[in-house]
């Protein structure tokens, strides 16, 4: 029973009465289709623009995080490089680079360009002369070993190449693998081209297509005869805990070096790639954020039309005692219903999408008979996702809160009518 302090007929807020007559006008009959059918673009709209920001945040959101666990993973996350003349003490100063704070493990390398070639096929590549003991270290190429092994690497001058590499040239475990540099042996001719064969010891495939049919690992000794360094080393890659922490570690690396050297590490050397996915990542939130704002406003209309039709209910509600505040909540409840619900569809669709992305984008590879996701294009060899759970529950939180706002002047517009005005409306 309401108290002396409240108005006539007025109840508690989002009583059970107004979510009963709000489910009713959601149920529309016949002469209501029209209303019911933008009811229904507007939940669908909903749907789709909320499934669709979570998947394409999530797809772009993968690809981030598989490149730079790609990157990082075969490349020094701190590129020592001397300054002062040759490396040649790379193994005191990679042993009190190694002691530094936060420092995972190091790396010496040489490191040039060359080209390789097959009776069948050439091409340039990067060649990087490593340790066996090193080699074991970067497990994203030691744990990806698809044919042959690396026993005995350090010992014989067996390669270890890339599988798109293999492909190209035509090449498997136990071939013969050509490499021609520029840079050879000074004669009094001049510089003669340096060419060698080695023997195909394995073959890696990490899965990032531009890693997998550009990288040879050479020993590190061979190397250093291939490209005639005189028992020095091109750099040091360091390798860290935390590559987030790397602004930190730089200056500690500069003063454990004991020399003057140059460092760059993984931002510097990846700036401009991950700026452009970054603002792309932006872009596309904001392009797909339209979809959602644009069924909140079909939400809108459908409301006002709503209202218009409902003109003698809303007259016959008030003249039984309903207050204003009651009306606003019914039709308050009709629309965010519609946006809320969709939202919660919307978000069950994305998620399983994104948890089967994979097995979606083979299978309309195989209708379509097309390449989907080239991985010449995009670097990988599959269509990665990774639902982010703040980037998530913000696009569920913006769609409802877009959702809400949407249905609040056509409430209130609803509530403004007195019984007599109401009427009018039939």
């Amino acid at each position: 029973m309401a108290t002396s302090m409240e108005p006539a007929g007025s109840t508690r807020p989002f009583a059970p009465f107004e979510w009963m007559i709000a489910g009713r006008y959601l149920r529309a009959r016949r002469k209501e289709g029209f209303i019911s059918v933008i009811a229904g673009f507007s939940f669908l709209g909903i749907t789709l623009g909320v499934a669709t920001l979570i998947i394409v945040m999530a797809v772009m959101n993968g690809f981030r995080t598989e490149l730079l666990t790609k990157i990082l993973g075969i490349n020094g996350h701190v590129v020592v490089q001397p300054i002062d003349g040759p490396l040649t003490d790379f193994a005191e100063v990679a042993e009190r680079l190694s002691k530094v704070k936060d420092v995972k493990f190091v790396i010496p390398l040489v490191e040039g360009q060359a080209l390789a070639s097959s009776p069948s096929a050439s091409g340039g590549v990067l060649v990087r002369g490593l340790r066996a003991q090193d080699l074991g270290k970067l497990q994203l190429v030691s744990r990806t070993i698809r044919d042959g092994t690396l026993e005995g690497f350090d010992d014989g001058e067996g390669v270890l190449i890339g599988r798109r590499l293999a492909d190209q040239l035509g090449l498997r475990a136990g071939d013969t693998l050509q490499l021609v540099t520029p840079k050879g042996a000074v004669t009094p001719m001049g510089v003669t081209p340096q060419i060698k064969s080695y023997r195909v010891a394995a073959i890696f495939e990490i899965g990032m297509s531009e890693y997998d049919a550009a990288f040879v690992f050479l020993p590190f000794a061979e190397a250093q005869a291939y490209f005639n360094r005189e028992d020095d080393a091109s750099a040091i890659e360091v390798y860290l805990d935390h590559p987030d922490q790397v602004a930190a570690a730089k200056p500690l690396l500069q003063q454990a070096a004991g020399r003057s050297v140059y460092l760059l590490d993984w931002r510097d050397r990846n700036r401009t790639f991950f700026s452009a996915l970054e603002v792309e990542r932006n872009v596309m939130f904001l392009i797909l954020t339209l979809i959602v704002l644009v069924a909140a406003l079909n939400i809108v209309s459908g409301l006002i039309m709503l209202v218009k039709d409902k003109g003698r209910d809303i007259a016959i509600l008030r003249t039984m005692g309903a207050t204003s505040g009651a009306v606003m909540r019914v039709f308050l409840i009709t629309g965010a219903s519609i946006g809320v619900v969709g939202t919660l569809a919307g978000f069950a669709l994305g998620m399983i999408v994104c948890w089967n992305i994979e097995a979606i984008r083979a299978f309309m590879a195989y209708v379509t008979n097309t390449e989907l996701f080239s991985p010449e294009i995009y670097f990988l060899s599959r269509l990665p996702a990774d639902p982010n759970v703040g980037e998530t529950a913000t696009v569920v939180l913006m769609a409802m809160a877009l959702s809400v706002i949407a249905t609040l002047y056509p409430s209130w517009r609803a509530a403004r009518l007195d019984p007599v005005e109401a009427l009018r409306y039939e």
